[in-house]
């Protein structure tokens, strides 16, 4: 039976989560030798899509902290948009990061960065169980997305939309947009929202006095669309709205506000 010490640091390769990994930065490689603009077009609005939209407002800010509430298509689509990220699927992602609130910096918390900067930002991941949960962990951090039958099925089913993606990139502009469109756009995802556990937990301002060592890093919050504004996350952590001050650019923060305007979100919560 799996608890939640067993996030404490084992040094026991994961090498499911190697093979994935190691898989698509070899496929990334040829990003260095096959740019156009198309190609980049392809990886930076696959990464705001994926990254913003999926990620960071619907995985994080919507599913995880309930911070504002849309109608069930949309919590659908936006949570389908964040398996492109090949960050598992959504039920274990989310159950990771609210474990990660309850034990931050303590023994539990699964990506602490008491065990340096490399086991925040990718060892949790290539050792020990990292988001294996077993059901009784799921039953106990994510009973919300178990008891909701879309949640469950996306889950499920969560490497299905990367393989639509890549055909979909494919015949529109060859396997060179594959390389750019997913292998190279996981890539950065990954270590961009890495960097949200890693380096917005040493470098940077604490202006909230929040008992650990979550920090407000402006170059993380610029590469994850507002999510490095992160001491104010854990000062606020129901709250859709990261940037408080006007200086701390939060585009995720703005694509909420767009929701609002079309009708699309409600229930906002700020501090």
């Amino acid at each position: 039976m799996q608890n939640v010490l067993a996030f404490e640091h084992a040094r026991t390769i994961n090498w499911k989560n190697v093979a994935i990994i190691s898989s698509f930065h070899i496929l990334a490689i040829p990003v260095f030798f096959t740019f156009s603009w198309a190609n980049l077009a392809a990886l930076l609005v696959g990464n705001w899509i994926v990254g913003s939209l999926g990620v960071g407002l619907g995985w994080h800010r919507l599913l995880t902290h309930r911070s504002f509430k849309t109608p069930k298509w949309l919590e659908y689509l936006l949570t389908i948009f964040g398996t492109l990220s090949m960050q598992d699927s959504p039920d274990k992602w989310v159950a990771t990061h609210r474990i990660h609130h309850k034990f931050t910096e303590k023994d539990g918390d699964p990506h602490s960065t008491n065990a340096g900067f490399w086991w925040a930002q990718i060892g949790w991941i290539v050792w020990g169980t990292a988001q294996d949960h077993d059901a009784e962990i799921l039953k106990k951090y994510v009973p919300d997305l178990l008891k909701d039958k879309g949640h469950v099925l996306i889950s499920r089913f969560y490497y299905v939309p990367i393989i639509i993606s890549a055909f979909i990139l494919f015949a529109i502009g060859g396997w060179t947009m594959v390389v750019w469109g997913v292998a190279a756009r996981v890539v950065l995802g990954w270590h961009t929202t890495w960097f949200v556990n890693s380096l917005s937990h040493i470098y940077g301002g604490r202006p909230h006095d929040t008992g650990d060592l979550s920090t407000n890093n402006w170059f993380v919050a610029i590469l994850t669309f507002g999510e490095g504004w992160h001491n104010n996350h854990h000062a606020f952590p129901t709250s859709a709205r990261h940037g408080l001050e006007w200086f701390q650019f939060d585009m995720n923060w703005i694509a909420i506000r767009i929701f609002k305007r079309l009708g699309w979100a409600s229930d906002i919560k700020i501090p």
